[in-house]
């Protein structure tokens, strides 16, 4: 819950530092004294979009802080998924705003985006306000509302990742059958790169082979000279290097005994030698290799311009990309071949997804269709007290098509009396009527989902006298509940039943005005309530009638 809100510099609001209780609270003040400023701070809080034009004028940064109270809660996966510090009895939310238009939210001081902000937000404080009835009109918050009393969460999340599933087979169906309409219509054409590419017998590196073995044909002449002149230079009969060599170790094997050096001299030259007669040997076979065929070099150039005209084609910059299109062109023919078998296995697929789509929609429309007649009962029995004895709430379920929510369409059916016949309820009911409907709807879902604090702004426009004391006792009832419920009210009705009362009003200074906020006593809530009961002018009988509604409430 709740238990304590700071707001510094926000619109008229110079500093508000208040504790705030569990139970039910209510919060009243003069038209335009600063509620809904109050309320904007706190939407803030929630996640909503902040405007810069928000800080009060003449103010550098606007901060919100909020504390709360989670220890009935069961908040901490939310912070351990998150990596945030988590303390039940004291988390601390806040908000700054900087007048240059930046933005940033907290959560236990660790700085969060404002999604994550919104997303803790949604799951501590509920603000209903009368913008909210309009939501009466929208079918998905109508079959909300029965999902939360049905309690069908789990159903509800494995039918939507079967229909998930089930859109996402029927989407690749359809590009299974455009694959296959857009091949056959290609099927020549395929045929024939497929044919063109498989004729001309592909394998990889041959490109570089085939451009070595052209230069080293271009230049034959050139190669065999150069060749010839170093075979020469090594093994020539007259002066050959390698005979050279030989007669040198020769000479200096003969002198070895009588001169020590020779020895060395000798070992060192033999190593030479080998490898001189080695590469000598390697040169006279490269001489015998090399030689000049014009055929051949007309058939390597003619397979390489082959290539060469292949790789433009295609676009490819190697034979292994040409190779990997070959293959990929296969690929495609095979299919077209088998595309039959394919589509059918795709439909199967597909008809087996929208079968268990069926079956657990089916699930989700007895649990929501036993929901439905135990709302019906409750609506009945909230409705009544609130002023309306002959009002009848039934829920029409009819049956869709497949969507993401199954295939039920829900309509809150109303008429408060008994010559009216049933009609949505967004088409006949009254503004009050639809205030109370919206109370007794959020008592009800109050009851099945444990959210920590409930704002009521205005819910009471459009009633008075004994109905707006019954959706008082309701709210207060609401807060008995391990909740933490606040309304704002014009009402005295309403006020009267409050646990704790807090006056909002507006103060005209040097500074320009102010908005305040702060706990009644007592003897002020007498005077508040009398008040509101009579306008300015107090009369003592406001005085006594304000007495008796606060004696009532205990």
């Amino acid at each position: 819950m709740l238990k304590h809100l700071y707001i510094k510099n926000f619109t008229l609001i110079d500093t508000l530092d208040i504790d705030l209780y569990a139970g039910f609270s209510v919060i009243t003040g003069e038209t335009g004294a600063g509620k809904s400023i109050i309320l904007g701070a706190i939407g803030l809080l929630l996640g909503q979009r902040a405007d810069s034009k928000a800080i009060k004028t003449g103010a550098e940064k606007c901060i919100i802080e909020a504390h709360f109270d989670l220890t009935r809660y069961a908040m901490e996966p939310f912070f351990s998924e998150n990596d945030i510090e988590y303390d039940a009895d004291d988390c601390i939310i806040r908000r700054e705003l900087t007048s240059a238009g930046k933005s940033r939210a907290f959560i236990n001081d660790t700085p969060v985006p404002l999604t994550m902000l919104k997303e803790l937000g949604d799951r501590l404080v509920d603000v209903h306000s009368q913008h909210q009835n309009l939501l009466l009109n929208k079918q998905d918050f109508q079959l909300s509302v029965v999902d939360i009393i049905a309690n069908d969460a789990k159903e509800l999340a494995q039918y939507q990742q079967t229909y998930a599933d089930y859109q996402a087979a029927n989407k690749e169906l359809e590009a299974l059958r455009d694959e296959i309409e857009r091949n056959r219509q290609n099927v020549d054409f395929l045929q024939f790169q497929y044919d063109e590419l498989t004729d001309a017998n592909l394998q990889p590196e041959e490109l570089e082979a085939l451009e070595q073995k052209s230069d080293t044909m271009t230049h034959s002449e050139e190669i065999k000279s150069a060749l010839y002149t170093a075979d020469n230079a090594l093994q020539g009969d007259d002066n050959g290097a390698v005979e050279a060599l030989r007669t040198t170790i020769n000479a200096l094997k003969g002198i070895s005994k009588v001169f020590s050096a020779a020895t060395e001299l000798t070992e060192r030259l033999d190593s030479t030698y080998i490898e001189l007669k080695d590469v000598a040997q390697e040169i006279s076979s490269l001489l015998e290799q090399v030689d000049f065929d014009p055929s051949e070099l007309e058939m390597v150039n003619n397979r390489l311009d082959r290539l060469y005209d292949l790789q433009k084609k295609y676009h490819a910059d190697s034979i292994e990309e040409l190779i990997a299109q070959r293959d990929e062109i296969g690929r495609k023919l095979s299919h077209i071949e088998n595309s039959d078998e394919a589509l059918e296995e795709m439909q199967q697929k597909v008809a087996q997804l929208k079968a268990r789509c069926e079956k657990e929609a089916d699930v989700l429309t007895k649990c929501r269709t036993k929901a439905a007649k135990q709302i019906e009962k409750e609506m009945q029995q909230r409705l009544v007290p609130l002023g309306m004895p002959h009002v009848r709430f039934n829920i029409e379920m009819t049956k869709e098509t497949l969507g993401r929510s199954g295939q039920d369409k829900v309509s809150f059916l109303f008429s408060a009396n008994t010559s009216t016949p049933l009609q949505p309820v967004s088409q006949v009911a009254s503004g009050g009527e639809i205030a109370r409907v919206m109370l007794a709807l959020k008592a009800m879902i109050s009851g099945a989902v444990k959210l920590p604090t409930i704002i009521f702004d205005e819910i009471d426009t459009g009633v008075s006298g004994k109905t707006a004391e019954k959706m008082a006792e309701i709210m207060r009832e609401m807060g008995q509940q391990e909740r933490q419920v606040i309304s704002i009210t014009h009402l005295p009705q309403i006020a009267a039943l409050g646990t704790h009362h807090y006056k909002v009003s507006k103060d005209e200074g040097a500074q320009g005005t102010i908005s305040r906020m702060e706990e009644l006593t007592p003897e002020e809530r007498i005077t508040e309530i009398a008040q509101m009961l009579s306008g300015s002018d107090v009369t003592d009988a406001a005085i006594q009638n304000a007495k008796q509604l606060l004696k009532l409430k205990n």
